[in-house]
């Protein structure tokens, strides 16, 4: 029957290719997100630190002293230690289930698993341990992928199954099927170095002894003072689609699908609304340099937006921030800036530096082409980016960047 089964959907699979080579316009390609899923009990228990292992899926990266933390999207963090950032070396992977952000602060390492917080001491780094883990804290943390296209949910919705994440692939389908479901999608919405450094699509940051976690709609606030086991404090509830957050001063800046809001955490146990920049509907990340704001636009996906590109906002009134001027982009993801220089990945279309020193007006003085790009993390001396399994390190110059390491995390 499996044979059966199998021929004909190859057959199936090959009358479809012919009909759109006999049809052109017909078929299109298309991102197609399927559940991940893991057992209850297998989610309870899917914390561990083990031997290196090669890279599935680059996530964000984060850096803490000579350390660099790469997420594997839904799995967990492999640790590199990159005290000769000429030669990196992997040295652990710590598995977490349905982790994609963590956050360090004096060797303790704060991870999401879904809903759930871990706190892990990397003190040892041949050692970690497990320190603590609060349960349902994370209350609406569930990552979509914005840039998949069609979502497939035929096999999710066992209650002893746990959605930790998704599979995105490319697949052919008939344009008009795609069409009449997104039609129908629309119309049921209708009804200090003792602190690490996280890239600029973050969702976890530490300012102080506060550790400030964004879901989907809330900054969910956690005092660490004592590190090993935080105290979950009342959420703040922040809009819709939140997806980054960034640090200047006393101001958290976050990013959604819909704009950039500001919040004031003077004091910081409940950060206050200040004001929000709207800019329609894209996926997007903010960084803060001084008196501007730099936001990366990504369109041509679920975010809604049709162009990309990259936002420059006058926040000098921070009540009022107002646009200055954008640049085209193709497909951006994360962003940086260091002193006068702006970094900003542009998928795969390479990274793009800026010379800044005269905003808005921002000079390209230097494209690398030929790589994907995904975020960047400028640290004091160097410049860390993740791309495609893919960790890339520079060292600043007088103009842009040199090369100093190219490390495959496969």
């Amino acid at each position: 029957m499996k044979t059966l089964k199998s021929l004909l959907a190859l057959l199936a699979l090959t009358g479809l290719l012919s009909c759109s080579e006999d049809d052109p316009g017909k078929y299109a390609d298309y991102l197609v997100a399927r559940p991940l899923t893991v057992s209850l009990e297998e989610f309870r228990n899917g914390v561990d630190v083990i031997a290196p292992i090669p890279m599935d899926e680059s996530g964000k990266i984060y850096a803490y002293q000579d350390l660099i933390f790469v997420n594997d999207k839904y799995k967990g963090v492999h640790v590199i230690d990159n005290s000769n950032p000429s030669s990196p070396r992997k040295v652990a992977f710590i598995k977490i289930a349905g982790n994609v952000d963590i956050s360090v602060k004096d060797n303790y390492l704060y991870a999401d698993s879904l809903t759930d917080l871990i706190v892990l001491d990397i003190s040892d780094i041949d050692n970690i341990q497990i320190v603590n883990r609060l349960e349902n804290v994370l209350r609406d943390n569930v990552i979509w992928p914005m840039e998949a296209d069609i979502f497939e949910y035929d096999d999710w919705g066992n209650p002893d199954q746990v959605l930790i994440g998704w599979e995105v692939t490319t697949e052919r389908r008939l344009v008009e099927e795609v069409q009449m479901r997104f039609e129908n999608v629309l119309m049921m919405d209708a009804a200090a170095n003792s602190i690490g450094q996280g890239g600029s699509l973050a969702r976890f940051m530490i300012v102080g002894d506060y550790l400030y976690a964004v879901d989907n709609h809330m900054i969910n606030v956690f005092d660490i003072t004592d590190l090993g086991n935080p105290s979950d404090l009342e959420d703040v509830y922040a809009g819709f689609d939140i997806e980054t957050i960034f640090n200047q001063g006393n101001h958290l800046f976050l990013g959604s699908r819909s704009g950039m809001y500001i919040y004031d955490i003077t004091n910081p146990s409940q950060p206050g609304f200040v004001s929000e920049f709207q800019h329609g509907t894209a996926c997007d990340p903010v960084v803060v340099d001084g008196d501007y704001a730099y936001v990366t636009l990504r369109g041509g996906n679920m975010c809604g937006a049709t162009e990309s590109g990259l936002f420059v906002i006058d926040i000098t009134d921070l009540t009022n921030p107002e646009l200055l001027s954008t640049y085209p982009m193709e497909e951006p993801y994360g962003l940086g800036v260091k002193d006068n220089r702006l970094f900003v990945c542009d998928g795969s279309f390479g990274l793009k530096v800026f010379d800044k020193s005269n905003v808005p007006d921002l000079v390209p003085v230097q494209h690398f082409r030929d790589i994907t790009t995904f975020d960047v993390i400028p640290l004091q001396q160097h410049l860390l980016m993740i791309g495609e399994e893919v960790l890339y390190q520079y060292t600043y110059n007088d103009t842009g960047l040199d090369l100093i390491s190219t490390f495959s995390l496969n």
